[in-house]
Protein backbone atom coordinates (compact mmCIF):
# COMPACT_ATOMS: atom_id res chain seq x y z
CA UNK A 1 0.00 0.00 0.00
CA UNK A 2 1.31 3.39 -1.26
CA UNK A 3 0.68 6.80 0.55
CA UNK A 4 1.50 10.33 -1.30
CA UNK A 5 1.59 13.71 -0.62
CA UNK A 6 2.72 16.64 -3.33
CA UNK A 7 3.94 19.95 -2.42
CA UNK A 8 3.42 22.58 -5.26
CA UNK A 9 4.57 25.66 -6.44
CA UNK A 10 7.43 26.16 -3.56
CA UNK A 11 9.88 28.87 -4.19
CA UNK A 12 13.10 27.00 -4.59
CA UNK A 13 15.04 25.74 -7.45
CA UNK A 14 14.58 21.93 -8.38
CA UNK A 15 18.20 21.57 -8.26
CA UNK A 16 18.54 22.75 -4.84
CA UNK A 17 15.94 20.37 -3.48
CA UNK A 18 17.42 16.72 -5.71
CA UNK A 19 20.27 17.47 -3.61
CA UNK A 20 18.98 15.74 -0.83
CA UNK A 21 16.68 14.06 -2.41
CA UNK A 22 19.36 11.38 -3.45
CA UNK A 23 20.20 10.88 0.70
CA UNK A 24 16.67 10.24 2.19
CA UNK A 25 15.68 7.77 -0.90
CA UNK A 26 15.34 4.08 0.33
CA UNK A 27 15.58 4.97 4.22
CA UNK A 28 12.29 4.69 6.68
CA UNK A 29 10.54 7.35 7.49
CA UNK A 30 12.09 7.83 10.75
CA UNK A 31 15.58 7.89 10.07
CA UNK A 32 14.08 10.38 6.78
CA UNK A 33 13.26 12.66 9.43
CA UNK A 34 15.84 12.63 11.55
CA UNK A 35 18.38 12.93 8.95
CA UNK A 36 16.33 15.92 7.22
CA UNK A 37 15.93 17.64 10.62
CA UNK A 38 20.17 18.30 11.02
CA UNK A 39 20.70 19.26 7.75
CA UNK A 40 21.18 23.13 6.91
CA UNK A 41 19.33 23.75 4.03
CA UNK A 42 15.97 25.46 3.34
CA UNK A 43 15.15 22.57 1.14
CA UNK A 44 15.33 20.38 4.10
CA UNK A 45 12.54 22.17 5.95
CA UNK A 46 10.13 21.68 2.90
CA UNK A 47 10.75 18.37 2.15
CA UNK A 48 10.29 17.20 5.73
CA UNK A 49 6.96 19.28 6.09
CA UNK A 50 6.11 17.65 2.76
CA UNK A 51 7.34 13.94 4.38
CA UNK A 52 4.87 14.49 7.71
CA UNK A 53 2.04 15.37 5.26
CA UNK A 54 2.55 11.71 3.79
CA UNK A 55 3.13 9.84 7.39
CA UNK A 56 -0.53 11.74 8.01
CA UNK A 57 -2.19 10.63 5.01
CA UNK A 58 -1.25 7.21 6.04
CA UNK A 59 -2.03 7.72 9.33
CA UNK A 60 -5.67 7.96 8.26
CA UNK A 61 -5.66 4.80 6.49
CA UNK A 62 -6.55 2.11 8.90
CA UNK A 63 -5.13 -0.57 6.64
CA UNK A 64 -0.99 1.01 6.46
CA UNK A 65 1.17 0.48 9.71
CA UNK A 66 2.38 3.71 10.12
CA UNK A 67 5.63 2.28 11.89
CA UNK A 68 6.90 0.30 9.37
CA UNK A 69 6.77 2.79 6.33
CA UNK A 70 9.84 3.61 3.71
CA UNK A 71 10.34 6.32 1.59
CA UNK A 72 9.73 4.20 -2.31
CA UNK A 73 10.05 7.40 -4.13
CA UNK A 74 10.50 11.12 -4.02
CA UNK A 75 10.96 13.20 -6.38
CA UNK A 76 11.26 17.65 -7.29
CA UNK A 77 10.21 18.54 -10.55
CA UNK A 78 10.12 22.08 -12.21
CA UNK A 79 6.96 24.09 -11.91
CA UNK A 80 6.02 27.89 -13.32
CA UNK A 81 9.30 30.02 -13.35
CA UNK A 82 8.91 33.65 -12.27
CA UNK A 83 10.36 36.23 -15.21
CA UNK A 84 11.92 39.41 -13.43
CA UNK A 85 14.11 41.98 -14.52
CA UNK A 86 17.03 43.66 -13.54
CA UNK A 87 18.36 46.86 -13.75
CA UNK A 88 21.71 47.32 -15.36
CA UNK A 89 24.13 49.57 -17.18
CA UNK A 90 23.51 51.91 -19.87
CA UNK A 91 19.45 51.33 -19.26
CA UNK A 92 19.24 47.25 -20.28
CA UNK A 93 17.74 45.11 -18.36
CA UNK A 94 18.80 41.89 -17.33
CA UNK A 95 16.35 38.92 -17.02
CA UNK A 96 16.25 37.00 -13.39
CA UNK A 97 14.65 33.34 -13.48
CA UNK A 98 12.86 32.91 -10.02
CA UNK A 99 12.63 29.09 -10.41
CA UNK A 100 9.87 26.77 -8.25
CA UNK A 101 9.58 23.21 -7.75
CA UNK A 102 6.94 20.40 -7.20
CA UNK A 103 7.89 18.27 -4.57
CA UNK A 104 6.13 14.74 -4.51
CA UNK A 105 6.52 11.83 -1.59
CA UNK A 106 5.79 8.23 -1.87
CA UNK A 107 5.41 6.11 1.30
CA UNK A 108 5.47 2.79 1.19
CA UNK A 109 4.72 -0.29 3.69
CA UNK A 110 8.20 -2.36 4.14
CA UNK A 111 7.83 -5.79 2.63
CA UNK A 112 8.63 -8.46 5.44
CA UNK A 113 10.04 -11.23 3.61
Amino acid sequence: MEVRAVTRHVRISPRKVRFLIDAIKGKPVEAALNALKFMPTKAAGIVEKTMRSAVANANQNADIDVDTLVVSNITADQGPTLKRFRARARGRGARILKRTSHITVILAEQSLQ
